[in-house]
């Protein structure tokens, strides 16, 4: 029998077309519900990188599905967005034309993958029957009090035309194109993502099946401190400011105030000033230098405002200034700073303004030079304070929360906690997005379009490229913007904004279940059984737009009393990328169209096999990590399968009688080995033990019982169901769907004896085979006999034992 890959997969896929796989109903028995991170559908369709979050989680959805778990394993498409509305403006076609041609390839590409995915369970988030229930979740959201329209200072993509959410730019950039962002004033919906600040900062203790990097990253943008903040009257002017300082401990040594140079408060505080227009003009350079390099607040720059604070702790009066380094949307956009503060320090001493030292460390020497101000000492913890006179002596981090009640009840401050999170930028001046469904009514103000009018559906168009204007495309649409008002029935006029791309994928896995319910957006008992989602799978750089957005929206949908959890995923996986070598660049970076360096997986599939393709992704490293397409590695595991193939159609490694007991405890070795492998997320070194089995099957001549060889394909199946799903039918007439997860038995894992590695002075000089779990006595005593050359005349002076493993003679002359 030779092993056709191209001829046994074809079959196969065609086979599993006819009986494809299917997800037993809601409360059938134990559930596991695994679930990709569902994919935009590009025009380039799916390349390696991939197939590698797609396989892993097969993988671990087939060994669930072999212990008869109900599983649920779906797959969508997230469709709405500025990608596939700049993919059609290219190429001259309608979204929606783009987008349906893109699916049926991802679809094609994605059923050669051999995954057990319920294609009944389809959602696409562009089709009216999934985003009227999108668009229903919004409306619960404005109900409630959480969405708001106003005329904000946003991020705005010059190239896409519309606005980002501060999630969506990347060091001053916007994430899908790379373009500089700039501020502009543009209407908008926002969502109030900081009224659930907290909660979402709590729920992350509750994920401990998350990567700690992930619970990081959220915990770093939602970025609670807390404080606290300082009120003291401008000099000359009826004007109050408020300054917020996380390390007031030393707001003694407080000399001056800056503020950011686009804060509101700004035109007021100068408009008496001689030189405002000096001002005015170096907050625009300044505006204009972030803008163009973020990284430029690292070197000082700022104007005197002419205008003083009179500070009511006793450190008098301090001049106000502008500085770049100060951001309008943090604590108050105005800061109280001193010599203890490294920007703060390096500011004063550009613009010569004076500063006082309170804060010191023990070392003398070092005291010296921070009171003669050649040094920022900036210890808030270890730092011994001067000042003021209760807190002298003491180190700052002790007295923290003394101080904070000190300010309190002396009414120089009050307790604060802030967030750096913002509220959600959620609408974009585009065409293809979920409508959002609200009316606008002279006499009723924003009304919601009722729930029995939804879905509200784009209209067809032949223009709809973006106006640049801070209005959408479909603003210009007369037929579809006038409408009758839902309260009063008079003229109104619909929401012409659009919803981002996140809108869609906030919520698709609470979808996925009963995607074709025509009632509501879920079903309570569905919930009740399927979520939360055990494992989900996809990249990290979804980390903070995604993964927040969605937790946000569970938690939303938790508050208002739709969902009983308010997390929606119990586990999560980030699968590292795969890189390759680009001859554009001569880098190993991302595979990318414009470098040159993607791997089509039709064509490996064509040379290789998509079993093959599947083993290779999951043996290339740690799934976590990033790791280097080689091409070269793709034989190795041809080769494996092939030996594999061969070793079980050849009726010589296979015995009808009762196999030995070395072959048998062999294999329950690798039974053992290769499942906890496969639960640490080691697929990789669980292929390795799967490589060292055979090697050791053929090696020692050793010969599998029937029912061994069988449990053997059913392990394979998960990582190359094609060849198992062959091999099971050849060898043993049976599907693998009447196959179970192969388990192994402890007793039969058990050495016959351990190996004692024996050293003497660190190096290596014999090894032992004594029985498991001998004592240090009985273990010395062989040991010494064995070695007794490298003893001979010498001292011991200590010997280190580890049961089962080692044992280490120190000697000396």
């Amino acid at each position: 029998m030779i092993y056709d890959f191209s001829k046994i997969e074809k079959k196969w896929q065609e086979n599993w077309q006819k009986n494809p796989f299917k997800t037993r109903p809601t409360d059938s028995g134990k559930k596991y519900y695994c679930l990709d991170m569902f994919p935009y559908p590009s025009g380039s369709g799916l390349h390696v990188g991939h197939w590698r979050g797609y396989t892993l989680s097969d993988v671990y959805a087939r060994i669930k599905w072999l212990e008869n778990y109900n599983v649920l394993h779906p797959m969508g498409w997230d469709a709405f967005g500025l990608p596939a509305e700049n993919d059609a403006i290219k190429k001259g076609i309608h979204p929606e034309i783009g987008t349906q041609a893109n699916i049926a390839n991802f679809k094609k590409q994605l059923q050669e993958i051999g995954a057990i995915y319920d294609w009944d369970k389809e959602v696409n988030t562009t089709d009216p029957d999934y985003y009227k229930w999108t668009q229903w979740i919004f409306l619960q959201m404005f109900n409630a009090g959480l969405a708001y329209q106003a005329d904000a200072s946003i991020n705005w993509c010059p190239h896409d035309l519309t606005g980002l959410a501060n999630e969506e730019v990347i060091n001053g950039k916007c994430e899908r194109c790379g373009t500089q962002v700039i501020e502009k004033k543009v209407r908008q919906w926002i969502l109030k993502i900081t009224d659930y600040a907290e909660k979402l900062l709590e729920g992350l203790d509750r994920l401990p099946l998350w990567p700690e990097k992930v619970k990081t990253m959220q915990r770093n943008w939602i970025g609670k401190s807390e404080g606290l903040l300082f009120s003291a009257p401008v000099k000359n002017s009826n004007l109050i400011i408020q300054t917020y300082s996380t390390h007031f401990e030393a707001y003694k040594a407080d000399t001056f105030v800056v503020i950011a140079p686009d804060h509101e408060l700004l035109p007021e505080l100068i408009k008496n000033y001689e030189k405002k227009d000096v001002v005015l003009e170096v907050c625009k350079q300044i505006i204009a230098q972030r803008a163009k390099d973020p990284e430029s607040v690292s070197t000082p720059m700022g104007v005197f405002t002419g205008q003083y604070i009179i500070d009511p702790v006793g450190n008098g009066e301090l001049q106000i200034w502008v500085a770049n380094y100060v951001l309008k949307d943090y604590g108050t956009g105005i800061v109280k700073c001193s010599a203890h503060d490294e920007r703060d320090f390096k500011f004063a001493k550009q613009y010569g303004i004076p500063l006082k030292t309170v804060l010191f460390p023990e070392d003398l020497e070092l005291r010296e030079k921070i009171r003669n101000l050649e040094v920022c000492y900036t210890d808030m913890q270890n730092g011994i304070l001067t000042e003021p006179g209760i807190f002298a002596g003491k180190k700052a981090g002790s007295v923290r929360n003394e101080i904070a009640n000190h300010c309190v009840q002396k009414d120089l401050a009050i307790k604060k906690t802030q967030y750096k999170l913002r509220d959600w930028i959620f609408s974009r001046q585009r065409y293809w997005g979920e409508p959002i469904p609200l009316v606008h009514c002279p006499k009723d103000g924003v009304v919601p379009v009722p729930e029995n009018q939804l879905p509200v559906t784009l209209p067809q168009v032949e223009k709809y490229q973006p106006t640049g204007t801070g209005e959408s495309p479909l603003a210009g649409i007369d037929s579809w913007v006038n409408t009758t008002c839902p309260k009063c029935g008079g003229p109104a006029k619909r929401e012409t904004n659009t919803m981002p791309q996140w809108a869609g994928s906030c919520w698709y896995f609470l979808r996925y279940p009963n995607p074709h319910l025509t009632t509501a957006a879920f079903d309570k008992r569905d919930m009740q059984y399927w979520l939360p989602v055990d494992l989900y799978v996809g990249g990290i750089e979804h980390a903070i737009l995604h993964l927040l957005y969605s937790r946000f929206y569970v938690k939303v949908l938790h508050d208002l009393g739709h969902l009983e959890f308010d997390e929606p995923f119990t586990q999560l996986f980030n699968q590292g990328m795969v890189l390759k070598y680009s001859d554009k660049t001569g880098l190993v970076e991302k595979m990318s169209k414009s470098k040159g360096n993607v791997v089509n997986p039709d064509d490996i599939i064509k040379a290789y096999g998509s079993d093959a393709l599947r083993m290779y992704i999951l043996f290339m490293g740690p799934p976590e990590l990033d790791c280097e397409w080689q091409d070269a590695g793709l034989e190795g595991i041809k080769r494996f399968l092939n030996r594999f193939w061969n070793f079980c159609v050849d009726s010589a490694n296979v015995t009808d009688s009762d196999e030995s007991l070395e072959a048998k405890k062999r294999f329950h070795k690798f039974l053992r080995d290769y499942q906890e492998r496969l639960n640490l997320f080691k697929p990789n070194t669980a292929i390795s033990a799967f490589m060292e089995f055979l090697n050791d099957m053929s090696s020692g001549q050793l010969k599998l019982g029937k029912t061994n060889l069988e449990q053997l394909i059913v392990c394979l199946s998960a990582m190359a169901p094609h060849l198992s799903s062959e091999l099971l039918e050849t060898l043993f007439a049976k599907q693998l769907k009447d196959c179970t997860w192969p388990t192994y038995d402890p007793a039969l894992t058990v050495d016959d004896f351990a190996t004692i590695a024996v050293q003497v002075n660190g190096k290596l000089r014999a090894d032992l085979k004594v029985k498991p779990g001998s004592e240090q006595k009985e273990v010395e005593e062989l040991a010494r006999q064995e070695i007794a050359k490298w003893l001979e005349g010498k001292e011991v002076v200590k010997v280190i034992f580890v049961k089962d493993k080692i044992i280490s003679f120190v000697v000396k002359q």
